[in-house]
């Protein structure tokens, strides 16, 4: 598989970071678009690559998301926000609805194949926010009914974040026996992540056009020769 035309919404977040620089050196990918609310300087290296197009459009205003995607096979979807930043219905406005109305949008463009970073423990029906909106995303992906949807529900995200997010702290100390103990069962790297993300791009698809990834065969996934 080899002239793959893709996007990344939420590239600027630590799982994006991951999929940019291993993107710029895989060589079934010709052309990434980076959609964003702003534009960030590029790796040199990057940039050099001549794969990267930036794309700055106002979520609140998805028409503009179209022309932007419209030669996409596949999209990655790692946006993403905290409660701190702007409270509870700011988190919900992009951790659902910014993510469901962009792949909405791609998908009327043409996207066949979405990947979509959610959370471990998701549930539409829990009584906590965070794993409500994230179950709650899921279900709404599942009805845009694309050709391939992955959903990747990864549980404790490790590496150095450059935002500093206390509860994603507190789990982790909270976690460290459990994740020491079986670390691919409770918790994952941000850059093995995105290799999943990637190998599963050329792996071969599923039979049920639905596929829910959790956090053990991510470490999987990431672990095969991309075909």
């Amino acid at each position: 598989m080899a002239g793959v035309k893709s996007f990344i919404l939420g590239y600027t977040g630590e799982t994006g970071k991951a999929l940019v620089k291993q993107l710029a050196q895989d060589g079934h990918f010709t052309k990434i678009v980076l959609i964003g609310r702003r534009e960030v300087d590029l790796d040199a290296g990057i940039q050099e690559t001549n794969k990267f197009e930036q794309k700055v459009i106002n979520f609140d205003n998805i028409a503009e998301f179209k022309d932007s995607v419209s030669e996409c096979d596949v999209g990655f979807c790692c946006l993403g926000t905290t409660r701190r930043k702007g409270g509870v219905d700011h988190f919900i406005k992009v951790d659902r609805d910014y993510v469901v109305n962009s792949a909405r949008v791609a998908k009327e463009v043409g996207c066949k194949h979405f990947q979509v970073v959610t959370a471990y423990g998701a549930n539409k029906n829990s009584f906590f926010t965070y794993n409500k909106t994230k179950g709650e995303v899921e279900e709404l992906l599942k009805g845009l009914e694309f050709d391939r949807l992955s959903i990747f529900r990864p549980g404790l995200l490790l590496g150095k974040r450059v935002e500093k997010r206390p509860l994603e702290r507190f789990l982790s100390v909270m976690l460290t026996p459990l994740v020491k103990l079986s670390p691919k069962d409770s918790s994952v790297h941000f850059d093995i992540l995105a290799k999943a993300m990637i190998n599963n791009v050329t792996a071969e698809k599923p039979h049920d056009p639905v596929e829910t990834i959790d956090n053990k065969t991510i470490h999987s996934i990431a672990n095969q020769d991309a075909n």
